[in-house]
């Protein structure tokens, strides 16, 4: 068995806004990356729910000691041998607040990491397509990254990855693996989400894992869709353009140190100070 191949699959969701549907959803999506012998399962933003109705997130929320979908999550770990990053999950943090935050699950059924949403989405699409994503969530503070005995993973969400110093700042740290599970809006996804992915994975030599929602959802957004799988050198090796279901990809992490070598770009940063001069 080479040392080197990780099996992964990504689970590309049209969530509900009722948490039962979608944790038989995640079900589904255990069963279908099991058959194919995945080592790693990875889900999209909002896993639990999408509603962004005001107040329903905070109705359906619990903290992360109590949430229950949680605890079925790292069962269902338990269950299939499998290690899961559960894209993000709505948590509550504050009486009235949230945090947008994902999990990375053992395969013990164990949560090893958890990372809270740093970058929130606070946007003004036009044609009445507006968010704002700080009036409900929390915004994190630390970047995490999880270091296996195969491979490390550094955990991102969405809007994140539109601020590469983030991913930068991974890479440097170890990860060979940057994950970004997503719910991306269907003007920004067609403009913007095939270019930005496969940038941060040049720029930082990782494989890149997008799981994303796709299509309508109750609430009355539609999401983009294409989930991704980017390797090293900025290609994309397996994507699913729509429709509910899991992706597979078999990635070789030798091709990490391959890029590296060959642009060794994270080795030639350096800093600097930025002058500006008035005309």
């Amino acid at each position: 068995m080479n040392p080197h191949l990780l099996k992964v699959a990504l689970l590309q969701m049209r969530a509900s806004t009722e948490v039962a549907v979608n944790i038989a959803a995640v079900q589904l999506g255990f069963q279908q990356a099991a058959r194919d012998n995945a080592a790693l399962l990875v889900t999209p933003e909002m896993t639990s729910a999408l509603d962004r109705r005001p107040g329903a997130l905070l109705a359906k929320a619990h903290t992360q000691e109590d949430d229950p979908s949680l605890k079925i999550f790292c069962n269902l770990a338990r269950q299939y041998q499998m290690d899961v990053l559960i894209g993000s999950m709505a948590i509550q943090v504050e009486a009235k607040r949230l945090a947008n935050r994902s999990f990375f699950i053992s395969k013990e059924g164990l949560v090893v990491a958890h990372y809270d949403k740093i970058h929130l989405f606070d946007v003004n699409l036009g044609e009445g397509e507006r968010y704002q994503e700080s009036a409900r969530f929390v915004a994190g503070q630390e970047a995490v990254l999880v270091k296996g005995a195969q491979y490390a993973l550094g955990m991102t969400v969405c809007y994140d990855l539109r601020f590469p110093q983030l991913y930068h700042d991974l890479a440097l740290a170890g990860a060979d693996i940057l994950t970004v599970p997503s719910a991306f809006t269907v003007p920004t996804g067609e403009a913007h989400w095939h270019t930005l992915l496969r940038a941060r994975a040049i720029e930082t030599g990782c494989f890149v894992l997008a799981p994303a929602q796709h299509g309508q959802h109750e609430d009355g957004r539609t999401t983009y869709g294409h989930s991704l799988v980017v390797n090293p050198w900025g290609e994309v090796v397996a994507e699913k353009p729509e429709g509910a279901g899991v992706l597979m990809a078999t990635l070789d992490l030798s091709q990490v140190q391959q890029a590296r070598n060959k642009l060794p770009s994270l080795q030639h940063t350096r800093p600097y100070q930025l002058k500006t001069i008035e005309i």
